[in-house]
């Protein structure tokens, strides 16, 4: 399993619109095979950062599904990324 985990710093003024343009990459990663869960949020508490949550079945899949990456709007919207792959060996579920 791998988790992709981060955020990113946007300027405030353009998180919104920029939550809104991800919506259907949401839906799509949701739908690809392997995705086990994929989210984009606004963090409730800096006004200019988007949480990243990923967590795919194997590497082959969310680089299948990745493709090229961000668009070009993105990346110029994007002030600072800090987002990483980490390779999950064991799960315990927390009840």
């Amino acid at each position: 399993m791998l988790i992709v985990a981060g955020h990113l710093i946007v300027d405030q003024s353009l998180r919104e619109s920029y939550l809104a343009d991800c919506v259907s990459v949401i839906e799509q990663a949701r739908r690809a095979p392997g995705c086990l869960d994929f989210s984009i949020s606004a963090d409730p508490v800096v006004p200019g950062r988007i949480n990243i949550f990923e967590r795919w079945e194997s590497q082959a899949q969310v680089e299948t599904f990745r493709g090229d990456g961000a668009t070009q709007e993105q990346r110029v919207a994007m002030l600072t990324a800090s987002v990483s792959e980490y390779d999950v060996t064991g799960i315990r579920a927390l009840t």
